[in-house]
């Protein structure tokens, strides 16, 4: 035990109300006669009604965690075959038995003669959320969405088993990744060029993957009475504050503010690196020649170092992160048959998460920590919520945690870098991908409208959208001569298209949010990282403008709104 453990209070699963203290989920036949009960239980009282939708909701928490630590017992080693078949288990044999009951049990709450006497400002995100699954549920759907679980599984299969050889060494692709920021170019040639064959050879087993995909997303679509996916993911993800109109804006003042911003470093490393051109495997290394930053060298210090820098913004969040390395509740470090990309799973039951990421030595290894810390945190600031809905607030909210915590540990980051340079440098390069994040947001966020407003796309079609799309919002003086083979397949790393689908616009809307709430807390710390604890907590008790405004921000895409936060960030990198 370290020494911050020593007192440490780890927290302790709630006691059951309803569910018995020993149960486990093993199988459909014990979980049946919960749902069953709910179903057939006679309720004569808002107060009853009340203690039904807290039973339930025990009961969704209890469910909820067992998925959870399946899937990340699964993406812990893609390779271990009893893992991945306890996952498909509850994917194919428990979930489908849920969705039809989960409908009825929400006819019975909003058919109850008591509902219109709950109390409308405490449960009307929830009773809205209710009545939006009632209005897209179709009994047909259940064993497509089963499909569509065992089909996206497939993604991270592929992915997981990618491997380079460079120096006569095996590694990942996120390990290979770290070569980029080589000052040799030769080696970043070489890498770059790996990496991208390695995908390449996988490109029709991955297009041929997501040709079926979108084939049985359609079909739910259609089923639910909407003319393409999109419009039903709109639905199912409870977007109710923007339209896609909005996201067509946003991807207009993108392009209108952000990018020619980014022009503008693209061409200024082009001069310091003394190129000719710039290529794709120039844009990570350090512009100055620099060696690249290596803030850690193990998962494990990189979790000792990101505890101190939560410790020292505030001993909350210190907390949080050191509970979880009491408790085990993390993976960091990338390894061969690991599941690509990082996560922070919420276990509603514990109520303290899981970090999952795939750790080298890098300055994004380290922006990953904080960003999966800061989801951390908000599901620890949510844990107490009695509601198990309440504590899963749309990507907007959930992504503004994460974010905001990248930019307002910055003044810490000493932990990781004592050389006031090398700081400097880590600093910056931060803050041009946090620009850097607006474009490849809106290109894949553009790119999926595309593709499910077009359903019946060929794939030479896809290939050729996405170049269109690529080439209007991303590093417009980079030259591809010779590589263009590469280009069309770029968007299949990004799992998100195979695996949550249309959750990705909310990286950008809340990378704004997360400017304004660093931009708040530079002004005032104390109350500016108050505000931020403070909108978390909330969870999903209340919309998304209403934890911006709570955060002491503005939910607001307008070009306007976002040269004025960009012009933020250029200052401040100006006194770096």
């Amino acid at each position: 035990m370290n020494a911050a453990s020593k007192t440490l209070s780890i927290p302790k699963r709630k006691q059951r109300t309803y569910l018995s203290e020993d149960f486990k989920v093993e199988k459909w036949e014990t979980i049946a006669p919960y749902f069953e009960e709910l179903k057939s239980r006679e309720i004569n009282s808002v107060e009853e009604l009340e203690k039904w939708m807290y039973d339930r909701s025990e009961l969704e928490s209890v469910l909820s965690e067992e998925m959870g630590w399946r899937y990340i017992r699964m993406t812990c080693d893609t390779q271990n075959e009893e893992t991945t078949k306890a996952f498909q288990y509850f994917v194919s044999e428990i979930e489908p038995q849920i969705a039809p009951l989960d409908h009825e049990l929400n006819l019975k709450l909003m058919h109850s003669p008591y509902e219109p006497a709950l109390e409308r400002e405490k449960y009307r995100i929830y009773l809205r959320g209710v009545e939006r699954a009632l209005e897209i549920f179709r009994e047909e759907n259940i064993p497509l969405q089963t499909e569509i679980s065992t089909k996206q599984q497939q993604f991270a299969a592929i992915s997981g088993a990618m491997t380079v050889t460079l120096d006569g060494e095996e590694m990942t692709l996120q390990r290979a990744a770290d070569r980029l920021k080589k000052t040799d170019r030769s080696v970043r040639e070489e890498t770059w060029r790996a990496v991208q064959e390695r995908r390449y050879e996988d490109r029709e087993k991955l297009d041929n993957l997501f040709d079926e995909l979108l084939k049985l997303r359609h079909q739910v679509a259609l089923n639910a009475d909407f003319d393409n996916f999109r419009d039903f993911m709109f639905a199912a993800m409870g977007r109710f504050d923007y339209t896609p109109k909005d996201c067509f804006d946003f991807h207009t003042s993108i392009k209108e503010t952000i990018v020619p911003l980014l022009t503008k470093i693209d061409e200024e490393r082009k001069q310091q690196l003394g190129v000719d051109e710039l290529r794709p495997w120039d844009l990570d290394v350090d512009p100055t020649g620099k060696k690249p930053l290596e803030p850690f060298k193990t998962g494990e210090e990189l979790l000792e170092k990101t505890v101190q820098v939560f410790y020292k913004l505030d001993t909350y969040l210190g907390d949080c992160l050191a509970i979880m390395r009491e408790m085990g509740h993390l993976d960091l470090e990338s390894r061969k048959g690991k599941a690509p990309g990082g996560y922070n799973y919420p276990l509603d039951e514990i109520g303290v998460p899981f970090i999952f990421m795939n750790a080298t030595s890098s300055l994004r290894d380290v922006i990953t920590m904080l960003h999966e810390g800061g989801h951390a945190v908000h599901s620890f600031l949510t844990r107490d919520l009695r509601l198990n809905s309440a504590k899963h607030p749309p990507s907007e909210v959930a992504e503004l945690a994460s974010m905001s915590m990248e930019l307002i540990s910055m003044d810490y980051w000493d932990s990781f870098f004592e050389d006031e340079d090398e700081l400097r440098r880590a600093k910056r390069t931060h803050l041009e991908s946090v620009l850097e994040t607006f474009p490849w947001v809106a290109t894949i966020d553009k790119f999926q409208h595309w593709i499910y407003e077009h359903p019946n796309q060929t794939q030479k079609e896809r290939q050729q959208e996405w170049v269109k799309i690529f080439e209007s919002f991303n590093h417009k003086i980079v030259s591809w001569d010779g590589i263009e083979k590469y280009k069309p397949f770029m968007w299949q790393k990004q799992l998100h298209i195979y695996e949550v689908p249309f959750y990705y616009v909310e990286y950008a809307m809340a990378q704004l949010g997360a400017i304004a709430v660093w931009k708040n807390y530079k002004e005032n710390p104390a109350e500016g990282l108050d505000a931020y604890k403070r909108a978390l907590s909330l969870g999903y008790t209340v919309s998304i403008s209403e934890v911006y405004e709570a955060a002491g921000i503005k939910f607001d895409f307008s070009t306007n709104y976002i040269k004025s936060l960009a012009d933020f960030v250029k200052e401040e990198m100006a006194k770096i």
